[in-house]
């Protein structure tokens, strides 16, 4: 079996940039993603696989074994921002919000691999069975290791199988964060954008979780 990092709903791949670099094989997985052609990017000695699938029914390739899982599944109809307008959409998109969490989750505990799931503040805490959140962080908390992300978004993290939450690391000399997320312009590009993986936590993450530095320290 072939070792492989897998994010589930992603579309930049911020997050896989960092593990790809390192020399492993990644998934990144959209329902953006072209369903009829797989794209592969080499990114240091690694590779980054952008492929089409819905996280409910999408199974890695035959050969591979999942070491480490993250999901960010569409927090459009969980987020604070979003719930306000549920007496106009009704329950349906709550219902497939929660499908997709719900999926995300599930394959991160059967896999067995440490994994997390990350979702803007919202009603998700509010479900008995998901709960509160691990942990919290904003992107400004990782600026001593990325600048650019000088911003707020306070964003929530449920851990799962040995998870590490990497500790906060902020370059004190910078100013205030700014509030870019929520002045976002609008677009068509504009869920993307708000919803990229910070570089920071990226790396972060990565440094904390690598199963080949936890060998080395």
């Amino acid at each position: 079996m072939k070792d492989c990092v897998i994010f589930l709903c992603d579309v930049s791949g911020n997050a896989a940039r960092p593990w790809a670099e390192a020399g492993y094989e990644c998934f990144c997985v959209d329902v953006q993603h072209s369903i009829r052609r797989d794209r592969t990017e080499i990114v240091g000695a690694g590779k980054i696989h952008f492929v089409w699938g819905d996280v409910r029914s999408w199974t890695p390739p035959v050969g591979y074994r999942p070491i480490f899982i993250g999901a960010w599944t569409p927090c459009t109809h969980v987020a604070v921002s979003g719930t306000r307008d549920h007496l106009k959409k009704r329950g349906f998109m709550l219902r497939d919000a929660l499908e997709m969490f719900e999926a995300a989750r599930q394959c991160i505990l059967w896999s067995g691999a440490p994994g997390f799931q990350e979702n803007p503040v919202g009603i998700l805490s509010s479900i008995p069975h998901i709960g509160k959140p691990d942990h919290y962080f904003d992107p400004c908390d990782y600026t001593a290791i990325c600048v650019d992300d000088n911003y707020t978004k306070k964003t929530c993290v449920w851990s799962y199988n040995g998870f590490t939450m990497p500790p906060a690391a902020r370059d004190p000399l910078l100013g205030p964060p700014d509030n870019r997320i929520h002045f976002a312009s609008p677009g068509d590009d504009r869920a993307d954008v708000r919803s990229a993986t910070p570089m920071g936590f990226s790396i972060a993450v990565h440094l904390a979780n690598d199963p080949a530095l936890g060998m080395l320290a």
